[in-house]
């Protein structure tokens, strides 16, 4: 685990493998990077250097009380500063349900430093009912309720990690959080933007794999498709379930390892057509 500063805040991250190849994975969220661990080992098995992060409010990250202080804007602002502290011209970006959105901030402030884009379960236009009903009792919760919550994170804290299966283990993860942090992450997110608007997200360029599920209303797959249809170079990625890449990822890993190597391939110089000379008239005697 390492950090870097940004706009006061200690911002943690982790790197996986090596080379030329940048790839930075983000969770969703108030999870920690640690769900996007299996994906980023596989992939820098593959040759990548992927560096997986902790937005503000998350993880290992610093976690200030002001809500404020979150945004999808101010996240995507936290991925272009860790591109700048790692000193990474370009990289290719993605994350899940929040790490998606977060991408397309970078994209909307930053295109220039993107390669790539892996976007899983968007939340856009039609995940708004779906969200106000599974996050309100949530929010509620964690702000009214903070002293029970309290006593489910000094609970959930205690529960030994090792011998746990992975998804367990990261919602044990989630749950062992302070929950005053994680109610004005809530809180800042619930009045700010969720996504750029439609008429920025059709001016992307960057190509970019989306992926998709159905049976969710959080992440709808009528979000992933409008997604799609907007981004000039987007393509859909259709997965199972919700869990199919953190239980059985070998295909869908597979497909995000393909999307990776078109993206790193060099890229053909445009040529440019010298203009036509136009012959002068020959003078007469």
């Amino acid at each position: 685990m390492a950090f870097f500063e940004h706009d006061g805040q200690r911002i943690a991250y982790a790197e996986h493998g090596a080379g030329p190849r940048a790839v930075v994975l983000l969770p969703g969220l108030l999870f920690s990077q640690r769900m996007q661990e299996p994906l980023a080992e596989a992939l820098a098995a593959r040759g990548n250097r992927v560096i997986t992060m902790d937005p503000l409010g998350h993880g290992r990250s610093d976690r200030p009380r002001d809500m404020w202080r979150y945004s999808m804007s101010s996240f995507g602002g936290q991925v272009i500063g860790l591109l700048d502290h790692l000193e990474l011209e370009q990289a290719v970006v993605g994350g899940a349900s929040l790490g998606a959105n977060v991408t397309l901030e970078v994209a909307a402030a930053a295109p220039e430093r993107l390669r790539g884009m892996v976007l899983e379960m968007p939340v856009l236009d039609n995940a708004l009912l779906g969200c106000a009903i599974g996050f309100t009792p949530l929010l509620v919760s964690l702000t009214f309720g903070e002293p029970a919550m309290k006593l489910v994170q000094h609970v959930a804290k205690r529960v030994p990690r090792s011998p746990l299966p992975f998804i367990p283990e990261i919602l044990l993860d989630w749950v062992s959080q302070d929950p005053g942090p994680s109610a004005a992450v809530l809180q800042g997110l619930f009045f700010g933007r969720i996504a750029p608007h439609r008429d920025v997200r059709r001016t992307f360029k960057t190509p970019s794999l989306v992926i998709g599920h159905r049976r969710d209303p959080i992440h709808p797959f009528s979000d992933a498709d409008m997604l799609v249809q907007e981004l000039e170079h987007g393509r859909l990625l259709n997965a199972d379930s919700i869990l199919e890449l953190r239980t059985h990822p070998e295909r869908l890993t597979g497909e995000i390892g393909d999307f990776l190597d078109e993206c790193w391939r060099p890229r053909r110089a445009a040529r440019r057509r010298a203009p036509r000379s136009r012959a002068r008239p020959r003078a007469t005697a």
